[in-house]
């Protein structure tokens, strides 16, 4: 038979339009909830998050966030806001800098959540104003030297960070 939608596989237990329970099924591709009543299908996307890496005469910027850890400056994408607008919006409300995107640098999947996967976008920028100061998120903002960083708390940051050791384009 069939049964009623209940987490992992989405969040929804009821439909977001006519309040029906959902119901699990498997399409092609894999197990999701559906409403019988006005057949919406609930598919569990993730979010995109945008990042803004900056390397200044070897250092690279991070913040330290309120749940602890430190990262590369980053947050979620808006509904109805294009991506590189996020990484300007994030990373100033995060650093206190403005600066100009120079192309992205890195794109990954992230799993480190089990219950929010997000794909990240990280840009390489150049710094063109502001001032340094921790806003949002973060606690605290401080440029590290590349090869004396502190534990990074996302696993695709570090992914990110050994790229940037390798790359000539980013540390020049």
């Amino acid at each position: 038979g069939v049964q009623t939608c209940a987490l992992p596989i989405c969040l929804f237990r009821f439909c977001p339009h006519c309040a029906t329970p959902l119901e699990r099924f498997l399409d092609e591709q894999a197990e999701r909830a559906r409403c019988r009543e006005c057949g919406f299908i609930h598919y569990r996307n993730p979010t995109v998050g945008a990042a803004v890496v900056i390397v200044e005469e070897g250092r690279l910027l991070l913040g330290r966030r309120r749940s602890g850890g430190w990262c590369i400056p980053c947050g979620h994408v808006e509904w109805d806001e294009a991506i590189e607008l996020a990484a300007l919006r994030e990373f100033t409300e995060e650093t206190g800098l403005t600066v100009e995107l120079q192309g992205v640098f890195a794109v990954e999947s992230n799993f480190h959540n089990p219950r929010q996967h997000t794909v990240g976008v990280w840009y390489r920028g150049r710094r063109t104003g502001g001032e340094l100061r921790s806003g949002g998120d973060l606690t605290a903002v401080e440029f590290f030297p590349l090869e004396e960083l502190p534990e990074l708390v996302f696993p695709t940051d570090r992914k990110v960070v050994e790229r940037l050791r390798t790359s000539e384009e980013i540390l020049q």
